[in-house]
């Protein structure tokens, strides 16, 4: 409780209603008053996740800081909420990003202002409520209320082709979405509850969890995006504004994983067992392939949201290992990914604001003009290559040494993501950054501002902070990530 109000729900409604406020003021005359209320929702919805985090209980086991109440009694729908570790770290992941969002899109976005701050800061509560809801219905709700905010982020600020890259994104989300929806309704026949501890107890033939199993996963491989329903992904990021693509990348992208870890496995074990091999060789095909797919790109959007495929690839990975390492990884390689994904595309969007090109052939010699801005880009890439003392490095060498207890070439094919990404990354670092200056605009760009510097010094921080010492996000997952297993352990069969 903070003030006798309930945490989890001050997570969620505190940044939706301050989205609303910011949204109130109307036209673009008050555009400084709609950026000032929105970085003052954005930082209040941060300020109450930190006794979030104070008051988590590591050595507790179970769901913490539980609200429940009466939603809709005919279908025994309730508002319940609660957390885990694993939510915990993507709750205040979410926050910290939104925060930056907001600053990042300070004197950029200048049409519709209100309009564009609201919509992240809305976004922002609907995750949160994806990552508290324990109540199936409730989830759903949340799960597919994220859509909006985020279409209207690429249909109304994206690049020239952003009404076809939105269509696109809503039409593989929602579609993927609707099986799930089947799913749930006849998980809520069998056991007459949407309540997902009631379901974590259900019995449940082997035929039946795979289909349920079959339907989760559609949604989820989407969201993730795993190969081969990522063709969305290239699309979205590079026509969405900087803003839309770092939350996407940096948190939109976990609903996936977390879909997995809090619906999949805990309440269809045993098909997940049984399908884990399918999970896993779609998760290595994307380690692999998509960083091979990489290598060629030449717009360093596209280069870097095929580099989040392929770093996500690690996080179902680990999650269908049923392996402690393996597990504790994906959970911090999604935390990394949030971190170092969100600071890539702010640095290409710093150069996309004074060049209005992602090209990497129209860059070349950067250093000169920009030595400080280079110096947090070679940071982000190499964090982004797994260099050890980065975030980069914790979530994927802790996958694959869980992958080395499970089979052996596992560990070795998702290695290979440690060599393609230092190839891509260091190949676009070399030709943006280092080299002759490759036309007067690249000689007239100037150093970043002290806004800009502020937003990549705090990745910078969170970056090294996690990669030199993530002893204390271990320990607020080790219990939850224990709990998890034992469910995923336990066959429902009847």
């Amino acid at each position: 409780m903070l003030f006798g109000l309930p945490l989890l729900s001050l997570v969620i409604w505190l940044p939706i209603v301050a989205g609303i406020v910011v949204m109130a003021t109307g036209s673009d005359r008050n555009a400084g008053a709609a950026r000032w209320l929105a970085l003052i929702g954005a930082l209040l919805g941060f300020l109450v996740t930190l006794p979030l985090f104070a008051q988590f209980d590591p050595s507790a086991h179970g769901f913490q800081f539980q609200e429940r109440s009466s939603w809709i009694p005919a279908f025994n729908i309730d508002y319940h909420l609660g957390i885990d570790g694993i939510s915990l770290l993507l709750i205040v992941l979410n926050a910290f990003t939104t925060v930056l969002v907001v600053l990042a899109g300070w004197r950029v976005i200048e049409s519709r202002v209100s309009q564009y701050m609201a919509a992240f800061l809305v976004l922002g509560g609907v995750m949160n409520g994806v990552f508290c809801a324990l109540d199936a219905a409730l989830f759903y709700v949340f799960f597919e209320a994220t859509l909006i905010p985020m279409f209207i982020i690429i249909g109304v600020w994206g690049g020239s082709n952003r009404v076809y890259a939105a269509m696109k994104f809503f039409l593989y989300t929602l579609m993927g979405s609707l099986l799930t929806l089947v799913a749930l309704i006849y998980l809520y026949n069998v056991s007459g509850s949407f309540s997902l501890p009631a379901w974590y107890e259900l019995e449940i033939g082997l035929a039946p969890q795979i289909l349920v199993f079959l339907a989760f996963m559609i949604a989820f491989a989407v969201k993730v995006p795993m190969w081969p329903v990522h063709t969305w992904l290239p699309d979205a990021h590079v026509e969405a504004p900087t803003g839309g693509s770092v939350v996407l990348a940096a948190i939109m992208l976990k609903l996936g994983g977390y879909g997995f870890l809090r619906l999949s496995l805990p309440i269809v074990p045993d098909a997940s067992h049984a399908l884990a091999g399918l999970v896993i060789t779609l998760s290595l095909i994307a380690v692999v392939y998509i960083g091979l797919v990489a290598l060629v790109q030449n717009d360093m959007k596209k280069l870097i949201a095929y580099s989040s495929i392929s770093h996500m690839g690690f996080v179902t990975l680990g999650i269908f290992l049923f392996d402690e390492l393996g597990m504790q990884g994906a959970v911090l390689q999604m935390v990394s990914h949030g971190f170092v994904s969100g600071a890539l595309f702010l640095c290409v969007g710093v150069l996309y604001e004074r060049m209005h090109s992602r090209q990497i052939a129209d860059y070349g010699g950067v250093v000169n003009s920009m030595p400080v801005f280079a110096a947090f880009f070679m940071l982000f890439a190499m964090a982004n290559a797994g260099l050890p003392g980065t975030s980069g490095f914790v979530g994927e060498f802790l996958v694959i040494l869980g992958a080395m207890n499970v089979n052996f070439w596992y560990a070795f094919l998702a290695a290979l993501t440690l060599i393609l990404s230092a190839a891509y990354m260091l190949w676009m670092y070399k030709r943006v950054i280092f080299g002759p200056i490759a036309s007067q605009h690249v000689a007239a760009l100037k150093e970043i501002s002290a806004r800009e510097a502020l937003i990549l010094a705090l990745l910078a921080a969170a970056v090294l902070g996690m990669g030199i010492w993530p002893q204390p996000l271990g320990a607020v997952l080790d219990n939850s990530v224990a709990d998890l297993l034992s469910l995923a352990a336990r066959t429902k069969l009847p």
